[in-house]
C-alpha cells in the first residue's frame, strides 16, 4: 500500500459499502457515507450501543473493548486495502471504538453520553501529541485504529477527572 493516496474524500462512497458486509461495518453501518463530518456521524452511531455495553460487568465491557479494537485492526486494514487507500474518511469503525473507550466506567445518563461525545470529538479533532504523530506515521489497520483508540483513552482520562470532580462536589452545577 505504498502508492495509494493518504485519504479519499468521504464524498466518494464506494458502492461496496452497500453490498459488502465488512465495508458496511467499517463505514459505521452506513454513517461514514454522509458527506459532512463522517467521523462525527460514526461517533454518534456508537452512542446507542453504550447502554448495552453498560449492562455488562466492568470486565465484560473491557473485554468487548479489546475484541472490538482487535477486530478493528483487521477490519479497517482490510477495507482500506480493498479500497486501495490508506484511510478513507468514511471508515468510522475506529471512531466507534474510540467512543466506547471514552465511555467505559462512566455513569449512565444522557448528560454523560453527551459530555463523552464532546470530549472524544475534541481529542479526535485536535489530535494532541502523540496522537497526531501516530496518525501521520503508523499505517494499515493499526494506524487507522490507533489514533482513535488514543483519542478515546485521552477522553476517558478527562471523563474520569470530571466524574471524580462531580463525585467530590466540585461539579454540582453540571446537572448530570
Amino acid at each position: 500500500m505504498t502508492d495509494h493516496p493518504k485519504q479519499v474524500p468521504a464524498e466518494f462512497v464506494p458502492p461496496s459499502v452497500w453490498c459488502n458486509p465488512w465495508h458496511f461495518i467499517a463505514f459505521g453501518f452506513g454513517s461514514g457515507t454522509l458527506p459532512k463530518a463522517p467521523g462525527t456521524w460514526g461517533s454518534l452511531v456508537a452512542l446507542p450501543f453504550v447502554p448495552l455495553w453498560q449492562m455488562l460487568p466492568d470486565w465484560g465491557y473491557w473485554l468487548m473493548l479489546g475484541v472490538t479494537m482487535l477486530f478493528g485492526f483487521w477490519l479497517c486494514g482490510k477495507v482500506a486495502e480493498d479500497l486501495r487507500v490508506h484511510d478513507h474518511e468514511g471508515i468510522v469503525w475506529d471512531e466507534m471504538v474510540g467512543m466506547w473507550i471514552t465511555l467505559w466506567l462512566v455513569p449512565e445518563g444522557w448528560g454523560w453520553l453527551l459530555l463523552g461525545f464532546l470530549m472524544f470529538r475534541l481529542f479526535d479533532i485536535v489530535k494532541p501529541w502523540p496522537i497526531r504523530w501516530i496518525d501521520r506515521h503508523v499505517h494499515g489497520g493499526v494506524g487507522i485504529m490507533l489514533d482513535d483508540v488514543l483519542a478515546g483513552v485521552f477522553a476517558w482520562l478527562a471523563m474520569q477527572g470530571v466524574i471524580w470532580a462531580w463525585a467530590n462536589g466540585l461539579g454540582a452545577g453540571l446537572g448530570f
